[in-house]
């Protein structure tokens, strides 16, 4: 059964390499490059969405999700709007509403970096503050319920920012369970990649 790992704003589908070589079945992964799959259109969450959507829509049977952040998002997204296509859930440092004040504060700061270090992400720093702005509005609380598919939330110990909301949806979400890692920031993927891997091995051997 097809995996999907989904990777934060910032980050690049290699993010994961070093978790997925510890995953038994890899073969089955796929690990979508969210800024190439958004490269010809504009950088807002819609369209972000929209293309990925397309990509587990032509995935025939239910997938198993796994996102990081902004990719979290997007796997919550999708399991909200289509339940019957998810077979397993992983959240990684995700929010079921958008903090709009870190947000603005994020976007911020991005305006004092300089231009090359989005760069090499393939989005120019305008892509990653208009994206950033169409996330403020999103909010899933209500739709929380539509999800009743084996979950994992997942945060790094030391990611003060999105604790809050994992405690939460581990205990809104029916049968989640949390865990966190010991030392790790909000990229857990690049923070702790075998501590990561093991916890995502174990909650696939325990759907079989």
């Amino acid at each position: 059964m097809k995996k999907i790992f989904v990777h934060g704003l910032g980050q690049t589908s290699d993010s994961w390499r070093r978790t997925i070589y510890h995953i038994k079945d890899n073969s089955e992964i796929i690990c979508p490059d969210l800024t190439c799959i958004i490269k010809e259109n504009e950088a807002s969450y819609s369209n972000l969405y929209e293309k990925f959507s397309d990509i587990c829509d032509k995935i025939k049977e239910p997938v198993n999700l796994c996102g990081l952040s902004l990719g979290g998002m997007l796997s919550l997204n999708y399991a909200v709007d289509n339940p019957e296509k998810i077979n397993s859930l992983i959240l990684i440092a995700t929010q079921y509403k958008s903090p709009k004040k870190l947000l603005q504060f994020q976007n911020l700061i991005f305006k004092f970096i300089p231009d090359s270090r989005f760069l090499q992400t393939g989005l120019k720093k305008s892509d990653f503050i208009n994206l950033c702005k169409t996330m403020m509005s999103l909010d899933f609380s209500q739709f929380l319920s539509n999800i009743s598919c084996p979950v994992l939330v997942i945060c790094g110990e030391k990611d003060k920012a999105n604790k809050k909301a994992s405690l939460y949806l581990a205990e809104t979400l029916k049968g989640a369970e949390l865990k966190l890692i010991n030392g790790s920031g909000h990229e857990v993927n690049i923070d702790s990649p075998d501590e990561l891997a093991l916890e995502i091995q174990n909650f696939y051997d325990n759907l079989n």
